[in-house]
């Protein structure tokens, strides 16, 4: 499906959420925490900044000297914040459905699910993620309750709850949704070993909630993502049984390597037995540190392998993308200025336009 094909919508969030010279400035008021900038603050710097530098006045990144390594970074990072403004994303004929899964834990896979997610939500985009890891870390990046009081994910899978009824909206972002995990998960891969069909519970809860929603007249989700726990048991295998696309992020180290060929194997012996359909549409380099000599071998060996299903846009280290959840945040809204929020956007956009 091209771009012309498909129903296109514009993105301002992506100028809200810091687009072209957001490092200029961002406001001082806090969101939810007194140690980061307020994105709504933000938003009206980089309009300020916008107008000023359209009206007449010399541009200071085309006079910037260049002969040192920050000026050099910043006027790069500028010019692909740049790109992003105004950018058109396709909407995708049908949902997408994504299992963001790497075995090996610590390489990203909640970070990236989230933010991703946010991403295309703040275009306009529907979003539904579901957390299936007993940790519930995606529930807690995007400030959804979830308590052991809680209706989750694992009354879903194993008392057959509606996925309507557990479904929540994240406070700071419209159009994304979450179905939270609680610490009930821990036990759920046992008791979904005795259960019927066990492999197809989440792809099924999934259809009949698609139903439910055109049933009520609401919009059709554009994209879905699941975010896996860092295991290969039956709550991941329900993962890939449910999704069409699998988005692995590598962290660009060399254990990340090692552990990429037990999960192909995995994922090939669910095409073989239970979902034909399946995929390694993405993978998304995490976590990488341009001084470094390994970063870059890690990188380029991932490339050689998977030419197709790599990403342009590549993740770097990042305090902010860490302090994020701590305010039960992305950083897509708790620092749309920082380096990590912008590579997510790329990461976003890429993803819409394949």
């Amino acid at each position: 499906m091209t771009s012309s094909e498909a129903h296109t919508q514009r993105i301002p969030p992506f100028v809200s959420l810091g687009s072209a010279r957001s490092f200029a400035g961002m406001g001082s008021a806090p969101l939810r925490g007194d140690n980061h900038p307020n994105p709504v603050a933000g938003a009206a710097s980089f309009a300020s900044v916008s107008r000023e530098t359209s009206v007449g006045k010399t541009n200071v990144i085309d006079t910037m000297d260049d002969s040192s390594p920050i000026a050099r970074e910043l006027a790069h990072e500028t010019k692909r914040r740049e790109r992003l403004v105004g950018r058109e994303l396709p909407k995708p004929d049908k949902t997408r459905v994504f299992t963001v899964s790497n075995q090996k834990g610590g390489v990203g896979k909640t970070t990236t699910t989230v933010n991703i997610a946010a991403a295309l939500a703040a275009a306009g985009l529907n979003v539904l993620v579901i957390d299936i890891d007993p940790q519930g870390n995606a529930s807690t990046a995007l400030g959804v309750e979830h308590h052991a009081d809680v209706d989750s994910i694992y009354d879903v899978l194993i008392n057959d709850f509606p996925l309507a009824d557990v479904v929540a909206p994240c406070p700071d972002i419209g159009n994304l949704i979450c179905a939270p995990a609680t610490i009930h998960l821990a036990g759920a891969e046992i008791e979904l070993v005795s259960l019927v069909a066990r492999e197809q519970r989440l792809r099924r809860a999934i259809d009949v909630y698609a139903k439910t929603r055109a049933k009520n007249g609401e919009e059709r989700l554009d994209y879905i993502f699941i975010d896996c726990p860092p295991s290969l048991g039956l709550l991941t295998v329900n993962a890939f049984c449910a999704a069409g696309e699998v988005l692995i992020p590598i962290q660009c180290e060399y254990y990340a390597l090692e552990g990429l060929s037990q999960l192909l194997k995995n994922i090939e012996m669910i095409q073989k037995h239970l979902n034909a359909d399946l995929v390694v549409s993405t993978i998304l380099l995490t976590m990488y540190d341009g001084r470094t000599n390994l970063a870059a071998q890690v990188a380029a060996e991932v490339r050689q392998h998977f030419p197709d299903q790599v990403l342009g846009a590549v993740v770097p280290r990042s305090v902010r993308i860490s302090e994020a959840p701590s305010y039960q945040q992305t950083v897509m809204t708790y620092d749309p200025s920082s380096s990590g929020a912008l590579s997510y956007l790329e990461a976003a956009a890429e993803i819409a336009e394949r």
